[in-house]
């Protein structure tokens, strides 16, 4: 029974209706951004999107988890949530927090490196759960479809930000901006500098770069093999291409139970080294 269900599950994935005609499903195409609600001001394009309903809808699931598992009801006894809000919380804590902050700021941080943890985790584990917020409708019905949020370069580039604009933050705070800048620059003969402080500053906004690329490419790619897998299936409307199903669904296995939370894990402790580097430099 179980199979039966992850096998329509599987299916449900590639419902947008461009899909059902031969050759022309593109599965790019399901990561493109359309004005749901247009809202501009001036320059500025605020529109409600697809990544941003997602975005939203992710952040409400992390508050809700956040607090069932840790906040509500909780006994000295724990049950099954209980232990596994314990669970996270001690991940967040000993393998994230205590590994890249030094212990005086991580008072401080630890709220914010457990927040993208979580954040990132639930935003991932959304983007693999079949969901009528494609867009599209099919016969008047709205079609249903996956669709990470952390899969748009902005969405991921914006987290990164976050961090990066953190990290030098705290880095000015506790060293002042003088011996803090002046921890960028390596111990080397002088006609060397020139080449190596240049490379330095450029290394500094490479973190900006590989942090935001890193967590984007991993999630785009995956859904787009998973949805390309599937497409197959309705671009040569051939049940003779039914066996692509069992790659697709190991591979589904394999985003949801180990990319997802990998990729949340790398975000935050590498945002966790970061800032913990810029307040102790010398380290």
């Amino acid at each position: 029974m179980r199979a039966r269900l992850l096998t329509v599950a599987l299916l449900a994935l590639v419902f947008p209706s461009s899909a059902f005609a031969r050759g022309e499903f593109d599965p790019t195409k399901e990561f493109e951004q359309h004005e749901w609600v247009p809202i501009h001001l001036g320059p500025l394009d605020l529109s409600i999107t697809k990544a941003v309903v997602y975005l939203l809808l992710g952040t409400l699931l992390t508050i809700l988890l956040g607090l069932g598992l840790m906040r509500w009801r909780l006994n000295v006894a724990p049950n099954t949530r209980q232990t596994i809000g314990e669970q996270l919380y001690e991940v967040a804590q000993t393998q994230v927090a205590e590994q890249g902050l030094p212990s005086k700021a991580i008072g401080r941080w630890f709220p914010y490196v457990a927040s993208l943890l979580l954040f990132i985790f639930v935003v991932n584990l959304l983007g693999f759960i079949p969901l009528p917020l494609t867009g599209e409708t099919w016969h008047g019905v709205p079609t249903w479809g996956i669709y990470a949020a952390t899969s748009s370069l902005s969405v991921t580039l914006a987290l990164a930000l976050l961090t990066f604009v953190f990290t030098h933050f705290e880095g000015i705070r506790w060293n002042g901006a003088r011996r803090y800048f002046k921890s960028w620059i390596p111990e080397a003969p002088k006609p060397l500098l020139a080449l190596i402080v240049p490379l330095e500053i450029l290394g500094q906004f490479m973190r900006l770069i590989s942090l935001s690329v890193r967590l984007f490419a991993n999630m785009l790619a995956g859904h787009i093999l998973i949805l390309t897998f599937l497409g197959l299936i309705f671009i040569f409307q051939s049940l003779a291409l039914l066996p692509v199903i069992i790659p697709a669904t190991l591979f589904y296995i394999f985003e949801v139970v180990i990319v997802v939370g990998i990729q949340a894990f790398i975000f935050s402790a590498l945002s966790a080294i970061y800032i913990g580097s810029a307040i102790e430099p010398e380290h």
